[in-house]
């Protein structure tokens, strides 16, 4: 049995902290000794940690504070090999490992499009890019989790193309369908009304949701539209949904979307940008029609472009009204096996093995 350890900075409810969790928790039913290690033990996915995963809080609420005592939980546990994800937390594992001296191989993962998100960076973010440039080369090993964020980081970083392997994430794990079965979380899915349009993410900048409620102003054919998620942006979009009344709704967050993937009339993704999105993924695996933003990077790569959902032009919601309406009249999807194998879990807990044991 192996030692694997997870760094993040916290469980917040983003897609990131999800698909982590979901591989920590696949390497812990593969018989390894999982650690999670969070800069700061809170978040949304912090109450479904599975029990198969040691939690290890170092009690820091910003990242790189989080150094030293990562350092020395290396040279205590020394695990085989430590895997971060997010830019902040990627810099501390790497300093962490070499102040350690330890045989720890250290896995950092790039989960977003780094051009987009530092397009006009601010001056952390500026600080943050150029410790990356410096020290992700002495990485181990450096994973993203798309072509398109492979191919981005490697401009923006300078890293040697084939030095970036690409795993996809877990997001179809073996209990989606059983969580798709279970009750819808919102009369809307049952109550015999018009169908729902879906989306699901953070409300912050990135997802753009204000873009998919103006197309949803747009539309013909009488709808509602839901929003899962919680964030920055809550009082904004609160906002710009009030002309709609009792047609828009934001419940929050929810741990189990699947529900509502399954029984939607449509699920659309609005983003800017993205690294892989695992709920289009997710939703595809519950039978929905979807339609996105070709966005960089991940919805070209999964729709295989564009046949199996509409892809639209970023910020475009007359294009993306113009996608809803066809998918919302049209039949159900029957999506091939092979198009979602890619993200199921046994192939990617396989690559991840492969390259954090060696």
């Amino acid at each position: 049995m192996s030692r694997i350890a997870v760094f993040l900075p916290c469980l917040a409810g983003g897609g990131a902290e999800r698909s982590l969790v979901s591989l920590a928790d696949g390497l812990a039913r593969r018989g390894h000794e999982v650690h999670l290690v969070l800069a700061h033990a809170d978040g949304e996915y912090l109450a479904s940690l599975p029990s198969t995963v040691k939690l290890f809080d170092l009690k820091r609420q910003r990242v790189l504070s989080a150094v030293r005592p990562l350092t020395a939980y290396l040279r205590k546990e020394q695990p085989q090999a430590l895997l971060s994800a997010l830019d902040h937390a990627n810099v501390a594992a790497i300093l962490a490992g070499r102040l350690s001296r330890t045989k720890t191989r250290i896995v950092v993962s790039l989960r977003n499009t780094l051009g987009e998100e530092y397009a006009t960076p601010s001056r952390g973010q500026k600080l943050t890019l150029t410790a990356a440039r410096r020290l992700y080369p002495a990485a181990n090993a450096v994973v993203a989790v798309s072509n398109g964020v492979a191919d981005d980081a490697a401009r923006v970083i300078g890293l040697p193309r084939n030095h970036i392997v690409t795993i996809y994430n877990p997001v179809i794990t073996p209990s989606l369908h059983a969580q798709a079965a279970e009750p819808p979380i919102h009369p809307w899915f049952s109550d015999g009304g018009p169908p729902v349009v879906l989306g699901v993410g953070r409300l912050n900048a990135q997802k753009d949701f204000p873009t998919l409620l103006k197309a949803f102003g747009r539309l013909k054919t009488p709808a509602r539209l839901m929003i899962l998620g919680e964030g920055e942006k809550r009082t904004e979009l609160e906002a710009l949904a009030g002309p709609f009344g009792d047609r828009v709704s934001l419940p929050g967050f929810s741990d189990n979307p699947f529900p509502a993937m399954a029984a939607c009339g449509v699920f659309a993704l609005s983003s800017r940008f993205e690294g892989l999105p695992g709920a289009l993924v997710q939703a595809m695996a519950c039978g929905a029609p979807v339609v996105s933003t070709d966005c960089p990077s991940g919805p070209r790569e999964i729709l295989e472009d564009g046949r199996w959902g509409a892809l639209v032009p970023v910020g475009d919601d007359a294009a993306l009204t113009s996608s809803i309406e066809v998918a919302l009249n049209a039949p159900r999807p029957d999506y091939p096996g092979q198009t979602l194998a890619r993200f199921e879990e046994a192939p990617v807990l396989d690559a991840y093995e492969a390259l954090l044991l060696g």
